[in-house]
């Protein structure tokens, strides 16, 4: 009985640890962003505000076209989201049930894609679609991203789950493979598809480093790059501003990450039982 507790009482501990060391800078963040320019450089620094600066969430708004940057930001993600699943979808099902010379390479080649760091083939990205003439276009922000390979495991692992039986007894009964698809596979992975859209969602909506080489006027960049400018927006160093235009950058992850929690848990359960 003691002994019971005691793990109770430890595994409860760490819980707690782990909501603190992922709750501090969030709070840090919030602390920060309703500041003054002076409490946020001051030392020792102040754990809470009397006086909170509203304003510079106005002025983070006002600072930059923040409207036009989130408009190409929906778009932008958006599209990448709708892409992907255009793309991952097939290829995922096709590893899992159908069967095709080289599948196994060609998966395993698919799988040590995700090794390579996406900064090292920027380069010639940039240089394939500047010889185009894609620069400052969405299509130059969307198209290298059309596919996932994470996405295409993550697919390819659900799909699995569904019982060989039933895809057998479908196309008995004359049924083509896009039906098997959408009327028995799709609705199985309901909660995998959860899972890629939220990642693919957040993925492209914080990507900062490619709108930042492949854009240079307002027109197609993306809210990231705007929230990035705002650090001297009054002439100096304004963390408050930045931390502000942070909160305004995140909120839609938060309320996509809330309307689609329960089935991200179901799809990391699905996910990791192959």
């Amino acid at each position: 009985m003691i002994k019971q507790i005691m793990k109770k009482s430890i595994r409860i501990l760490i819980n707690t640890l782990i909501i603190i060391i992922f709750f501090v800078p969030f709070y840090w963040m919030i602390l920060t962003a309703i500041k003054t320019v002076q409490e946020t450089i001051q030392f020792p620094p102040s754990f809470w505000v009397s006086n909170p600066q509203w304003e510079n969430f106005v002025t983070a708004f006002k600072a930059i076209p923040f409207m036009k940057y989130t408009v190409n930001s929906i778009i932008v993600s958006i599209s990448v989201m709708a892409l992907q699943f255009l793309t991952v979808i097939p290829a995922a099902y096709a590893f899992a049930r159908l069967k095709f010379r080289g599948k196994s390479f060609l998966f395993g080649s698919i799988l040590a894609t995700m090794m390579v760091p996406s900064q090292l083939v920027f380069l010639p990205i940039y240089l394939m679609f500047s010889k185009w003439g894609l620069i400052n276009n969405y299509l130059s922000l969307i198209l290298p991203f059309a596919t996932s390979a994470f996405g295409i495991f993550m697919m390819r692992q659900s799909f699995m789950q569904v019982p060989e039986e039933i895809v057998e007894a479908a196309r008995l009964d004359k049924a083509t493979e896009l039906k098997i698809i959408t009327k028995i596979m799709l609705p199985a992975a309901k909660p995998t598809i959860f899972m890629l859209a939220l990642f693919s969602f957040i993925s492209t909506w914080n990507d900062y480093f490619w709108p930042l080489i492949i854009t240079t006027n307002n027109n197609v960049r993306t809210l990231p790059i705007g929230i990035s400018s705002l650090r001297m927006v009054e002439g100096g160093i304004t963390y408050h501003i930045v931390m502000a235009g942070n909160l305004l950058l995140i909120i839609p992850i938060i309320i996509a990450f809330f309307i689609a929690q329960k089935q991200i848990i179901r799809a990391f359960t699905y996910t990791g039982e192959k």
